[in-house]
């Protein structure tokens, strides 16, 4: 498909774009609302239970009707069918892009098309939604029993990536709808210190581990494993409790047999890590918030989808923001984004992005293996709430770089107390529009600020920001919110034309780590690498012989 498209360089709309930005650039957004005073609420969006106000990015309608004519010289709209029809547009693993259905409801149909008898999916999602929610409910009641014939009452969720950072950012996120009896925790870190902490106050009879990889091969995961098993038996003394406080989420039946566990629950080839929260890999969160609840989590996934799937470019969230970051990062030279989610559940929110977006497009070659000519994925970062205001805020709004904002709120808390939620909210539009619009060394002069410090004090503006509003962070919420940025993330590489769903980056790393650690604990074994890591793999070497003979003596 991608090899029939023009380089994204030479698509007409891309070099229009190009001279577009050259007129753009000196117009601050301070003119562009003077000569359009609707402009705050002509250029944002209200759909599918989001506010979406993009209307301080430096753009103007002509702006915007050279990007969606961007996408459509992408084939963004083939692109998209050709997700949802089950195309194997993962195409360096030749796999299918399907986590769409994990949230379709029963009577959807969704197959893998490479298959040589393709099969509606859909059958299978919500039969391993039941086996989840069942054993959710036994958690949750008290009926599931650990060895000792004890409840279980605190869930430790094993894994690393995807396995961890959707499941714990979505926990802590829904909070407000946990069962507070039960204490969920999550490991990920292969630092034995993770571990430790995470166990340091519980008891093995009542702790059940779940052990998420869907390879049962991640080095991470299995290491801390092995060490949870040993915790367990250290106080159990029985190889049989295994089975009872530890499940497995893998396709791997073989290697979770041989672990000892009993209880696996399944994930199939076309669901890709990070987009794997709402499959069996949310099978912790399952049972914080109840099946109910999670299956709310699955009806906000699955209307975003579907918004997504059906809206016109020009009214179409996902495709909106993903054509701003591209425009924002490709013309206007921004390298980062910001996430700012005012709401402390959403603490781990910018950890989540950082792998969603980062891992899916910090590409630099295309489709065809070609080197691209352009920057591809901007860096995401960010803090919470007005946390970030006392840190890095001065750079985004006197630096010398270019960061765009996502800012992200609520109307309503779960916890109002006083005047603090209307507090927090000011500084959502406050900080949206400081960025915008800034402070000149006129409007310091007029107010008699001494001359040495005007400069000091001015603020350019001309600072692109989006504003997100939710209603109330529910578990359909969080859904919605979630496929927002599943789904820029793939207008972005569509246009890219990147594949956003293989992430063989992160392999080199991992296999040195391979070769490298048993020479670490090897002081005989030659060293053949660079003068430089020999020279740090001798230095830990001697530090950790010394160690062990101060400990002898």
């Amino acid at each position: 498909m991608a090899a029939t498209i023009p380089p994204l360089t030479a698509r007409p709309a891309w070099k229009l774009l190009g001279t577009h930005c050259q007129q753009l650039k000196p117009v601050h957004l301070r003119k562009l609302f003077a000569d359009d005073p609707g402009r705050g609420t002509r250029l944002a969006l209200d759909a599918a239970g989001i506010y979406f106000d993009y209307s301080k990015n430096r753009i103007t309608d002509e702006t915007l009707k050279l990007l969606v004519q961007l996408a459509g010289e992408s084939n963004l709209r083939g692109r998209i069918d050709a997700m949802f029809a089950g195309e194997r547009i993962n195409t360096t693993e030749d796999r299918a892009v399907l986590h769409v259905a994990l949230r379709a409801p029963e009577g959807a149909t969704f197959v893998d098309a490479g298959e040589k008898s393709p099969e509606n999916v859909v059958p299978q999602v919500h039969a391993m939604l039941d086996k989840m929610a069942k054993f959710a409910d036994e958690i949750r009641k008290g009926d599931y029993l650990g060895h000792t014939g004890r409840p279980i009452k605190n869930i430790i969720n094993i894994g690393i990536g995807g396995s961890d950072l959707g499941p714990v950012m979505a926990f802590e996120a829904l909070r407000p709808f946990s069962q507070r009896n039960l204490t969920c925790r999550f490991v990920s870190n292969i630092d034995a210190t993770d571990l430790v902490e995470a166990t340091d106050d519980l008891d093995p009879a009542e702790t059940l581990f779940i052990v998420a990889s869907k390879t049962f091969t991640t080095q991470e995961t299995l290491a801390n494993a092995r060490t949870a098993r040993n915790w367990c038996l250290a106080k159990l003394k029985d190889e049989a409790a295994i089975g009872r406080h530890f499940v497995a989420v893998s396709a791997n039946a073989a290697a979770v047999k041989e672990f000892n566990i009993q209880t696996r629950f399944d994930l199939w080839d076309w669901v890709g890590g990070r987009y794997s929260l709402d499959s069996a890999i949310g099978l912790s969160l399952m049972i914080a918030i109840g099946p109910q609840r999670f299956r709310e989590l699955l009806a906000g996934f699955h209307e975003l989808d579907e918004h997504f799937r059906t809206a016109p470019f020009e009214r179409n969230l996902p495709v909106l923001h993903g054509l701003l970051t591209l425009w924002n990062t490709n013309f206007l030279g921004a390298t980062s984004v910001a996430i700012l989610p005012y709401d402390q559940y959403l603490r781990r929110l910018p950890a989540y992005l950082q792998q969603l977006t980062m891992e899916s497009n910090g590409k630099s070659v295309t489709f065809e293996g070609q080197r691209v000519a352009y920057d591809t994925s901007p860096i995401y970062w960010g803090e919470p709430g007005t946390n970030g205001q006392h840190s890095f805020y001065q750079l985004i709004h006197q630096g010398t770089r270019l960061v765009t904002c996502d800012f992200i709120g609520c109307c309503l808390s779960h916890n109002p107390r006083g005047d603090h939620h209307d507090l927090l909210m000011a500084n959502v539009f406050a900080q949206a529009e400081a960025l915008a619009f800034g402070k000149t060394a006129d409007e310091l002069r007029a107010e008699n600020v001494p001359p040495a410090l005007v400069a000091h004090r001015t603020f350019e503006g001309n600072r692109p920001s989006n504003v997100l509003l939710l209603d109330r962070l529910t578990p359909a919420a969080l859904g919605k919110l979630i496929a927002f940025y599943e789904h820029s993330v793939f207008v972005q590489g569509a246009i890219w034309n990147i594949n956003s769903f293989d992430q063989m980056g992160v392999e080199l790393g991992k296999a040195l780590a391979r070769r490298i650690a048993p020479e670490l604990s090897s002081p005989d074994a030659k060293l053949a690498h660079d003068s430089s890591t020999n020279a740090l793999i001798a230095r830990y070497r001697a530090r950790r012989s010394a160690a062990a003979e101060a400990s002898r003596g």
